[in-house]
């Protein structure tokens, strides 16, 4: 004889923003009680919230460039591998300066906003987004401005003694790695043609004779970490300043540049 079992089952299920109405499932026999996933809505995410990457795992890559061009201001034999990259792009073959590297670096970043007008949506909305590109921003102008007044590494034209690490190269990468996080799970195509652009605009930082490879390495690691630890710290931010349902508008971070220090903050209205 089987058993009659009465099961009361409750389920309020938060899908994005929204709450789901609850669902009551009454069963009389146990033999042909559902599984408790089956009364759930397909769109349930039950690996939500995401789990993070591995703290090592985001650091290997970035970290790797960063050391590398960190040992080459004082390693000799990197010195003379810089010499040996700038002989073979900006001396043997004279040319003229360009400047499309000024505005390359941009490319990227805009490019997200430009395929979310376009109605390709990524994984942040318009505020989150921003205010992340905006924390990784501070990071990555606070590290290569710090960086350039400590380290006194002049550059290859002899203009000056900011040439470590390379800015453009870093603003460059942090917005392809920008891309790349928000597209990831569209395309892994938006990922590379962003990698490319930056990887371009470091190598015109050479052929324009301002950087030395290991400035340019260098940076593209900076670059990389300050929007991979951007996307890590917003979520905790977030919680942190938001009150209630509300979301967090406003960023405040201390940054360092041209020699002096500040407050740099994002804020949406």
């Amino acid at each position: 004889m089987r058993k009659t079992l009465v099961t009361l089952a409750v389920c309020v299920i938060i899908v994005g923003n929204k709450k789901a109405c609850c669902q009551f499932t009454l069963v009389k026999d146990s033999l042909q009680m559902p599984a408790f996933r089956d009364t759930i809505p397909s769109t349930v995410n039950w690996n939500y919230p995401p789990k993070k990457e591995p703290l090592y795992k985001m650091l290997v890559i970035p970290g790797l460039m960063i050391t590398y061009g960190v040992t080459s201001l004082k390693s000799d034999a990197l010195k003379d591998f810089n010499k040996d990259i700038r002989e073979e792009i900006a001396m043997e073959h004279p040319h003229q300066r360009v400047r499309v590297d000024d505005y390359l670096k941009w490319v990227p970043a805009v490019a997200v906003y430009g395929l979310n007008l376009a109605g390709i949506k990524g994984k942040n909305n318009f505020k989150d987004r921003t205010i992340i590109y905006g924390i990784s921003m501070i990071i990555t102008n606070s590290v290569v401005f710090g960086t350039k007044k400590i380290s006194g590494e002049w550059r290859p034209d002899g203009s000056d003694p900011y040439s470590f690490p390379s800015g453009h190269t870093a603003v460059a990468f942090a917005s392809a790695e920008f891309l790349r996080k928000e597209y990831k799970d569209v395309s892994i195509w938006y990922g590379i043609a962003g990698y490319a652009v930056a990887a371009t605009t470091g190598y015109l930082r050479m052929y324009n004779d301002k950087h030395w490879l290991s400035d340019v390495v260098a940076g593209a690691g900076v670059g990389i970490l300050s929007t991979d630890l951007a996307y890590r710290i917003y979520p905790t931010l977030k919680r942190v300043f938001s009150k209630k349902d509300k979301s967090l508008n406003t960023v405040v971070m201390p940054y360092y540049q041209g020699g002096s220090f500040g407050l740099g903050m994002v804020h949406h209205f």
